[in-house]
């Protein structure tokens, strides 16, 4: 069994999204994502499929040429391969969760270039 509690030390950098891997699992890598209003995720692509679920705040999800609008409490499943970047409209808290094969090191790196 493994627990977190999403909210508990959170960090706000000033240059780039904050990136903290809350567990693991057999399956997947539960991830926390910190964005200040007006951070930035470029475009970017996932060799897997992942599931983002809005826990604070208002983000912008570019995807196929158009942009979704997620607020708390939305969730969004996404395949692997398909590009997609994200803005923080507000002070925000993401859970991503990433397939146990994908790479936390590459969210770490989009969030910061």
């Amino acid at each position: 069994m493994e627990s977190a509690n999403i909210y508990k030390e959170l960090t706000y950098k000033d240059v780039g999204p904050a990136i903290t891997v809350l567990f693991q699992t057999d399956a997947t890598k539960e991830v926390r994502i910190v964005f200040k209003q007006s951070q930035h995720m470029k475009e970017h692509q996932t060799p897997y499929p992942i599931t983002v679920a809005m826990v604070e705040g208002e983000l912008d999800f570019g995807v196929d040429g158009g942009i979704l609008n997620l607020v708390k409490g939305d969730l969004l499943s996404l395949d692997g391969g398909v590009p997609h970047d994200l803005l923080a409209k507000s002070d925000c808290i993401v859970r991503l969760t990433l397939s146990k094969s994908d790479s936390v090191q590459r969210v770490k790196d989009v969030a910061n270039s």
